[in-house]
C-alpha cells in the first residue's frame, strides 16, 4: 500500500489539528517501520563491493569462442555442485564430472576455491544475479566452517553429501591455500558476513604447524594415520602459500620459507625463452595457479624477481616445445600447445609437462586445453589462436566447455622410440569423457583476469594478502 493510499484511508476532519498531527505521525511511523523491514533483509539484492577502492567492471572485447569457454566453465561451477541449502554438504563442488554419463566425483577443496571466486565473474557477466551469488558464497563458507579441519587445514577430497573426509584423502596444504584464496576473493567482493566467515577460515589455518622449521620448508602432505610426508622445496605452484602464511596474524611463517625456496630452485630455458625458474615436471599449471589470484604484474621481490615475467617465459617455452614435438604427435601444433597435468588415455598423469623441466616431464601426445588457456594473461597472442582451434574440434566440446584432454595419436614421422599411451588411440582420436574442476577453474579465472582484472582486483584487496606481500618484501616495479 502506498503512502498516498494510507492517507486517503484515514477519517477526514478538515478542521481537526489533532487529527492532522495524528495522520502525520502515523505516516512517519509507517515509513520508519517499512524502512526497518528493508534493512533486515537477509541477503542484499544489490550492493557495492566491500573494498574502499571503486572498481568499474569494464571488460575488454574478446572473440566469442573465448567468452563462451569462460561461460561454460562457470556453468560447471554453478551446476556440478551440491545445491541443496538443507544439505550438510551444501556448496560442495565436484572434483570431476563425466560429461557423457553425468557421474560426479568427490568434492575437491581446490575446485570449491575456484568456484567461490567464479561467483563474482558470474554476477558481473550477468550469468547469475547478485543475490544468487551471495547466497551460494555464504552458504558454502558456512558449510566449510562447520566441517572437520586439522589445525585449520582441509582434507583434499570431501564427501559431496556431508562435507566429510572422502576415503583416505590427505590433509592438503596447497589445496587449502587455493580454497582460502577463493574465500578471500568472494569475501572482498560481497563484504559483510561473507567476508567475516572468509576471514575466520583464513585466520584459522595454522601454517606454522605444517612447516618444518629446521629445513625451512612446508611439508607436502599430511595423513592422520601416518603423519607428514614430503617437502615443498623448489619452485612450483605454491607461491600463494608463502603469501597467505606470511599474512597470518597468529600462525605466521615469514620470509625465510620463501627465500629458502628460491635457493633450492633452478633457472633454465628452452627454445626462444629466456632463463626462468623451472618446475620439476614443467607442467604448465605450476606457473599459473598462484597467478590466478595474485596479481604479480607490477610487483617484484627484494631481489627483483618478477614472477609474472617468469610465467611469460615458461609459456613461451611450452609453446616452442609443442611445436618441436609436433613432428611426432598429431595433437600438437602452434595452435595446440601447453602440456599440463590432466587425464590421459592411461589415466590421470600429474607430470604431463614441457621442457625445460628438472627431469620429471612426460609426453605421450595428450593435451589439455586448459594448459594454454591458463596462460592467456601471459601470452595472449599465442593463446587466443589455440582457443579458436579447440573450439573448432567437434569431439572436444561438451556442456561445460572443452573436455579435459584429447590425444590424436602419432604422426607418420614419429620414431618408434617416442612415448605413446598403452591404450590404443581410436582413428578419430581419444577425447576424455570427464571435465575436471581445477582445470575449469584456471580456465575461467585466467580468461576473466585477461578480460577485466576482476579476480586479481578483489583478491589483492585482502588485508591478509597485503600483509603477506609486505612481510615477503614485495614492492611495486619502479
Amino acid at each position: 500500500m502506498s503512502k498516498a493510499l494510507i492517507v486517503l484511508a484515514l477519517p477526514a476532519n478538515k478542521g481537526g489539528i489533532i487529527i492532522k498531527k495524528t495522520i502525520l505521525l502515523l505516516i512517519l511511523a509507517l515509513f520508519v517501520f517499512f524502512s526497518g523491514c528493508q534493512k533486515e533483509t537477509t541477503f542484499p539484492t544489490t550492493g557495492p563491493p566491500s573494498t574502499e577502492e571503486a572498481f568499474v567492471y569494464d571488460p575488454i572485447d574478446v572473440p566469442e569462442y573465448v567468452l563462451e569457454e569462460e561461460r561454460l566453465s562457470f556453468k560447471f561451477f554453478w551446476e556440478a555442485v551440491n545445491g541443496n541449502p538443507e544439505s550438510r554438504g551444501y556448496g560442495m563442488i565436484t572434483d570431476r564430472y563425466n560429461v557423457d554419463t553425468g557421474a560426479l566425483g568427490a568434492a575437491s577443496i581446490a575446485s570449491i576455491g575456484f568456484g567461490l571466486a567464479s561467483l563474482i565473474a558470474g554476477i558481473e557477466n550477468d550469468w547469475i544475479d547478485y543475490q544468487e551469488g551471495y547466497e551460494r558464497a555464504l552458504g558454502t563458507m558456512n558449510t566449510l566452517s562447520s566441517i572437520n579441519r586439522t589445525h585449520g587445514f582441509f582434507y583434499h577430497f570431501l564427501n559431496m553429501n556431508n562435507g566429510g573426509r572422502d576415503g583416505y584423502s590427505e590433509v592438503s596444504i596447497i589445496d587449502t591455500a587455493l580454497l582460502i584464496a577463493g574465500c578471500l576473493t568472494a569475501g572482498e567482493y560481497f563484504g559483510g558476513e561473507v567476508k567475516e566467515v572468509a576471514t575466520f577460515l583464513a585466520e584459522s589455518v595454522e601454517w606454522d604447524w605444517y612447516y618444518h622449521w629446521d629445513r625451512m620448508c612446508f611439508y607436502m602432505g599430511y595423513q592422520p594415520e601416518s603423519g607428514f610426508s614430503g617437502y615443498w622445496e623448489g619452485y612450483a605452484e605454491q607461491l600463494i602459500m608463502y603469501v597467505l602464511a606470511a599474512g597470518s596474524i597468529d600462525y605466521s611463517v615469514g620470509k625465510e620459507a620463501y627465500t629458502h625456496m628460491k635457493t633450492l630452485s633452478q633457472k633454465r630455458q628452452y627454445g626462444s625463452s629466456e632463463l626462468f625458474y623451472t618446475t620439476h615436471a614443467g607442467t604448465l599449471f605450476t606457473y599459473q595457479f598462484s597467478h590466478a589470484f595474485i596479481d604479480f604484474r607490477h610487483i617484484v621481490d627484494q631481489e627483483g624477481i618478477d614472477w609474472f615475467e617468469n610465467s611469460v617465459q615458461a609459456s613461451i617455452a611450452a609453446y616452442d616445445y609443442a611445436v618441436a614435438a609436433s613432428v611426432s604427435y598429431a595433437t600438437l601444433s602452434d595452435v595446440a600447445w601447453g602440456l599440463t597435468a590432466s587425464d590421459g588415455p592411461d589415466g590421470y598423469k600429474g607430470n604431463y609437462g614441457n621442457l625445460p623441466s628438472l627431469g620429471g616431464n612426460y609426453i605421450d601426445g595428450t593435451l589439455a586445453p586448459c594448459g594454454a588457456i591458463g596462460s592467456i594473461v601471459f601470452t595472449p597472442e599465442l593463446v587466443i589462436p589455440a582457443i579458436e582451434n579447440y573450439a573448432s574440434i567437434p569431439n572436444l566440446q561438451s556442456k561445460y566447455g572443452f573436455r579435459d584432454a584429447y590425444n590424436l595419436g602419432l604422426t607418420e614421422t614419429a620414431l618408434p622410440t617416442v612415448n605413446r599411451p598403452s591404450t590404443p588411440i581410436p582413428a578419430n582420436g581419444w577425447f576424455n569423457e570427464w571435465v575436471i574442476g581445477i582445470d575449469k577453474g584456471i580456465t575461467l579465472l585466467m580468461i576473466e583476469n585477461y578480460r577485466s582484472n576482476l579476480i586479481w582486483h578483489y583478491f589483492m584487496q585482502s588485508e591478509i594478502v597485503q600483509r603477506g606481500l609486505e612481510v615477503l618484501e614485495f614492492t611495486e616495479i619502479p
